[in-house]
């Protein structure tokens, strides 16, 4: 009962001052208790993620110190111990407290951690797991949430986040935590003393750079692109910057309303570059200075939103299908040589514009469900094997990562990659939009979407249930006039073909997915989102021309909400 959970709280002597004060001020508002109670903050394969505040199902010092409990004994179980766990931390409240509190339970089992000065980006922590050759690495974000939430990521050795076999063990650690309260931390002063908490930066720094200059394909481009980039309150600024002046882009702008780090991301709804309206003031400094492109990234900078000019001079927000396409027909049209054997990774709700393109230059291509640590996973399996050479790996929500130095998505790699293209593009004559145009031209015209729909608290995760269940058992025969193929369960991995009535594995995790494969290149997908009290709804399709495709997305969006409608 969370009546039992707010009484043990309650009457815990050494509960942290600034957390007693908060919970004060919910004690007459039940719906908060149980909200904050209800349940232990989940601890998932991606790592955990909820509200600033008190209680079991809040990010606070005690849940964080659960994680970092289940952490210590991740690495010791694997005998790293000694190894040591790289930290680093975004722009968001209590960021830098949860990852000293983290070091803190680490250094009481003896395990070293290796802690930024000040913010960085989630990907260069990824580049430094590898790079310091730690156990395991921690990144305390909430990526693009509101700024009442933050979170926990852990990754393993290989800098990757944790993959299933391995979060099973961490997150069954995490779980024999039975009291997060009486976790115990050492002190940071001892520690530091005693070698066991390490302040890094630019040594590492130097070294993320120095691997950055080999995302360039090309280098002898005309460097007169102008560029606007914002970092929306985030740690991308000085690394994006960097990195495009080394590689001789000197005129960038930086949306400087929006350069400095700042928790409540003041200046935006939300600090998501996949919403438009993160864009408004880069567009408005883009329309004075005349840039060819902009950029913003997500405050832990993994996501790169970029915006061209159209053929009227308004600024286009790409998706993030369209940018992936975009970044790999750079790679494989303008790369010196490319291996026979060479590999491109995406999620299965990632468009399939990426594959016709790989297909065209003679690449394969590879799907992994939705979540970048598919993608890490797959790169190390292959660079121990040898089969497959990696050369790109994208989802559509804006996650790019061109070069394997690091294991997670990487908006800094994106963004120096993104600019290159457009100045090739430019030296054609070209836009980014006109790029664009010519792919569809040349493979088909490729559109999708996204609808999210919000239901928060206990009866929005009874709701999300409800909804998963009633698509798995329908008969679903059709959507928007297009009939349907096959249904994708993976929680089962299932592929049921819906016209031979036959059924085939997919040899794939299992995951709370349901995705409809409906004739003429055309889907829909259901997932739950492991981060947010979320459902996601993903639709694609493929026409000849945008006019069609654009009427085919709208009809099999009717189709699927006629029916989520029916049930909520």
């Amino acid at each position: 009962m969370w009546k039992d959970e707010y009484k043990r709280w309650k009457d815990f002597s050494d509960l942290d001052e600034n957390l007693s004060v908060e919970l004060e001020k919910i004690v007459e508002d039940e719906a908060s208790l149980e909200d904050a109670f209800y349940k232990n903050l989940e601890f998932g394969t991606g790592g955990m993620r909820g509200k600033i505040g008190p209680g079991t199902n809040r990010m606070n010092i005690y849940t964080v110190r659960k994680a970092a409990e289940g952490l210590a004994s991740y690495v010791n179980d694997q005998g790293m111990s000694k190894r040591g766990v790289a930290i680093a931390y975004d722009s968001r409240y209590m960021s830098k407290e949860f990852a000293v509190e983290t070091a803190k339970v680490l250094g009481r089992h003896g395990i070293p951690s290796y802690v930024f000065t000040s913010l960085r980006p989630t990907p260069e922590l990824s580049f430094a797991v590898r790079h310091l050759k730690a156990a395991a690495g921690v990144v305390v974000t909430a990526s693009h949430n509101p700024p009442e939430y933050n979170g926990f990521k852990a990754y393993n050795e290989d800098g990757g986040q944790l993959p299933p076999a391995q979060a099973e063990v961490m997150i069954d650690f995490v779980n024999k935590v039975e009291n997060e309260l009486n976790v115990e931390a050492a002190d940071q002063k001892q520690l530091e003393q005693d070698g066991l908490l390490r302040w890094v930066d630019e040594d590492v720094d130097t070294a993320y750079m120095e691997a950055l200059k080999t995302v360039s394909v090309r280098d002898d481009l005309p460097k007169d692109l102008s560029v606007v980039f914002t970092p929306l309150h985030g740690t991308a600024r000085h690394l994006v910057e960097q990195g495009l002046k080394q590689n001789g882009f000197n005129s960038v702008h930086i949306v400087e309303e929006q350069a400095t780090p700042d928790p409540e991301f003041s200046t935006v709804a939300s600090p998501n570059p996949e919403e438009h309206q993160a864009f408004e003031m880069a567009i408005d400094q883009g329309k004075a200075v005349g840039a060819d492109i902009l950029m913003a990234t997500d405050p832990d900078a993994d996501r790169l939103g970029v915006a061209v000019p159209d053929e009227n001079g308004e600024y286009k927000v790409l998706t993030g299908n369209q940018t992936g396409a975009l970044l790999l027909d750079y790679i494989l049209g303008q790369s010196a040589s490319i291996p026979e054997n060479g590999l491109l990774v995406k999620t299965i709700v990632t468009s399939e514009f990426g594959r016709v393109i790989a297909d065209s230059y003679g690449i394969s291509s590879l799907d992994t469900l939705t979540g970048f640590k598919f993608i890490g996973e797959k790169i190390r399996e292959y660079e121990q094997s040898g089969e497959y050479k990696f050369l790109f790996g994208y989802e559509e929500s804006y996650g790019y990562l061109v070069k394997d130095f690091a294991r997670d998505k990487d908006a800094v790699q994106a963004a120096v990659l993104a600019v290159e293209a457009a100045a090739y593009w430019k030296s054609q004559g070209k836009t980014l939009v006109e790029a664009l145009d010519t792919l569809y031209q040349k493979h088909g015209y490729f559109l999708e979407d996204l609808k999210s729909v919000t239901l928060e608290g206990k009866s929005g995760a009874d709701t999300i249930e409800k909804i998963m269940n009633d698509f798995r058992e329908a008969d679903i025969q059709e959507a928007g006039g297009k009939k349907v193929m096959a249904v994708e369960d993976y929680s089962t991995t299932v592929r049921q073909l819906v016209q031979e009535g036959t059924t085939e594995e997919i040899d794939l995790p299992t995951s709370n997915v349901v995705k409809f494969i409906l004739e003429d290149d055309c889907w829909f997908c259901l997932r739950p989102s492991g981060t947010e009290p979320k459902i996601k709804f993903y639709y694609g399709v493929k026409s000849t021309t945008r006019g069609e495709s654009e009427e085919l997305l709208a009809a099999v969006k009717a189709t699927v909400d006629e029916r989520l409608h029916a049930i909520i």
